[in-house]
């Protein structure tokens, strides 16, 4: 049976699609509070405050429209407000995607503390070196055909992976 997306958004999923996705007329802190209309607002400061634990440049612009924010920024913000429903997963399309390598591992610092804390953690990316040491697990795909899956580390000790897509030989 398939459920509509706003039945999904209460079923402890959250998805942050590529193209950071905000709304931009809106403040980061709007942005930010329309993550809890799936669970409701009842740990709305608690939850806030951990967002802006994680991602600070969201506090120093909480009252910035969304749209001036840099990408990285933008970025940030549409993690943050997926995070806001308390998923039990979430899933994230390309979130490094033209972001500064500083921005990239600031990402990924926090994607690292989700998967620790229990958070399940699906990812699709490009930058397979960030991806790798991220994932416990992790799958090759090759035009939509998966060609090799193991652990992240098995498949970064893998040659035939780092001369493809990590650019080591």
């Amino acid at each position: 049976m398939r459920l509509p997306p706003h039945k999904i958004a209460t079923q402890g999923i959250a998805q942050v699609p590529e193209g950071r996705r905000i709304f931009p007329k809106m403040t980061v802190e709007e942005n930010i509070m329309i993550g809890t209309l799936p669970i409701g607002d009842a740990h709305l400061d608690e939850d806030r405050q951990h967002m802006f634990d994680l991602f600070p440049r969201l506090k120093e612009r909480r009252n910035q429209r969304a749209g001036t924010l840099s990408g990285g920024e933008q970025q940030m913000l549409a993690i943050a407000r997926a995070l806001m429903s308390r998923p039990d997963m979430i899933l994230l399309d390309e979130p490094s995607l033209g972001l500064a390598p500083l921005i990239v591992r600031q990402i990924f610092s926090v994607l690292r503390e989700l998967g620790k804390s229990g958070k399940t953690i699906f990812l699709v990316e490009q930058n397979a070196n960030h991806a790798l040491k991220l994932a416990d697990r992790a799958y090759v795909m090759v035009t939509g055909e998966i060609r090799m899956t193991g652990t992240g580390a098995e498949l970064l000790a893998n040659p035939e992976i780092r001369d493809a897509y990590l650019g080591s030989h």
